[in-house]
């Protein structure tokens, strides 16, 4: 028997996939009334339920435990399991055991819906059916569910998805950048660096920042490694280099394009188009539509999305800047293209997160940050030396107050440092609210 721990659009996805294998296959869950009960008894009246708390015995008696992303390996009743020589596995795992086409797999602490979504557009340009799945919203599983099978596919993986995959032997391996991120779940950056490099096993090609030691694979591989800085290029490295006293994008010594026509903005960006260089060069896709991919490419909603300009106040919503590494690359990123200042608003609840990172961008960039959410305080200890603080109780009150502040040349930011949880149904929705309450300013 399969049984399933967490329930909602991950693991519906997994108790689908198993019945279709003709498993026999039961779910437990913390939660009384969990996301996609309804859809689970519709469909499958015959599968055994255990909410309202992790069924000891009932996961004690599978054959192999399928979690759910949200579920950590350290819970008790799992431990127990494991203990006992109970397998524990994930979708992506039961998704990697099907598929035999090439796998470029994408994970970091930033950007990686960003790269994913990119190097998708990139094969697809190329003339390569792709699909691009996992931690960006399309379950994989669900992907099986369809007879035909793509040329390519492209997923962003999160570092709990990496702890239950065994079975993952990617085309491309890709580390993009390690921050702290999820510091309420591993005991410390060791552990959660170790998840993160779970993605280079078995791996044919690996890309890593050669700016961020702490994505390099161990061992390199040399031959098959391929790296990307936004300093000058080396061996087998992408970069940014100068040409007629223009920053261009290059490999090793050769110019490739202007960095300036790299439609999403900011040097936080160009990384990220150096690194999907770097990617879809290991699979062979061709340079020329890979270039036009960077020049057609406007990024993702609620990704340092450009909302309006008032007042000659540029507005940018990057509510998906959910920890400190990503709030520092946009912060950077913007505050390093403008004539201004960056007037930021951040806050939310900070994962354990600690924000000091966020000190030197902001005595650079920053001329006053707008704190919001459970731990604005926190934010507030940190950054009262750097720049002019003001706290806000809501979202509306932050861009009130983050309008007073600005001037023209100035860019407002929204980019929390933080997940949305405390104040908003998501970060989607925390950004949503915050495009529509900068919209509607007079």
């Amino acid at each position: 028997m399969k049984v399933v721990v967490g329930l909602g659009k991950t693991g519906l996805s997994c108790v689908r996939y198993l019945k279709q294998k003709g498993e026999k296959v039961a779910v437990t869950d913390t939660r009384d009334d969990p996301p996609g009960l309804n859809e689970l008894l519709e469909e499958f009246s015959d599968v055994q339920l255990a909410l309202g708390g992790l069924d000891t015995e009932l996961i004690a008696k599978a054959d192999e435990v399928v979690l759910s992303p949200g579920i950590s390996l350290a819970t008790p009743e799992l431990k127990n399991a494991q203990s006992r020589g109970v397998p524990m596995v994930g979708d992506i795992e039961l998704f990697c055991r099907e598929i035999r086409q090439p796998i470029i797999a994408i994970t970091g602490s930033n950007a990686k819906s960003t790269v994913t979504t990119l190097v998708g557009e990139m094969v697809h340009n190329a003339g390569r059916s792709v699909v691009v799945a996992g931690n960006i919203g399309l379950p994989v599983l669900d992907v099986l569910a369809k007879p035909e099978r793509a040329d390519v596919y492209v997923l962003e993986l999160s570092s709990f998805q990496l702890e239950t995959t065994h079975s993952l032997s990617a085309e491309v391996a890709v580390l993009l950048n390690v921050s702290p991120d999820h510091l309420d779940r591993y005991p410390s950056m060791k552990e959660y660096t170790e998840a993160k490099h779970r993605i280079f096993r078995r791996a044919r090609h690996t890309v890593f920042n050669a700016d961020d030691a702490a994505t390099r694979p161990h061992p390199m591989f040399t031959e098959r490694d391929w790296r990307f800085t936004v300093n000058a290029p080396g061996v087998r490295t992408f970069g940014l280099m100068e040409k007629d006293g223009a920053s261009w994008l290059g490999l090793e010594k050769t110019p490739l394009m202007p960095a300036a026509e790299v439609r999403i903005k900011g040097r936080h960006n160009q990384a990220n188009a150096l690194a999907a260089l770097a990617i879809g060069n290991a699979i062979g896709l061709p340079m020329p539509s890979m270039l036009e991919t960077l020049r057609n490419f406007a990024g993702l909603p609620h990704r340092c999305q450009w909302v309006r300009e008032r007042k000659g106040v540029h507005w940018y919503n990057d509510s998906k800047g959910t920890n400190v590494g990503a709030a520092v690359a946009a912060i950077e990123g913007i505050g390093g293209d403008i004539s201004g200042k960056v007037v930021l608003i951040a806050g939310g609840d900070g994962k354990g997160a600690d924000f000091v990172e966020l000190r030197e961008p902001a005595k650079k960039f920053v001329k006053a940050a707008v704190l919001i959410g459970r731990d604005a305080d926190k934010l507030a200890g940190v950054l009262n030396d750097c720049c002019e603080v003001v706290r806000a109780d809501t979202l509306q009150a932050a861009i009130e107050a983050a309008a007073a502040a600005a001037q023209p040349g100035d860019s407002v930011l929204l980019s929390p440092a933080c997940a949305s949880f405390d104040m908003f149904k998501g970060y989607d929705d925390r950004g949503t609210q915050f495009m529509n309450c900068v919209n509607a300013l007079p």
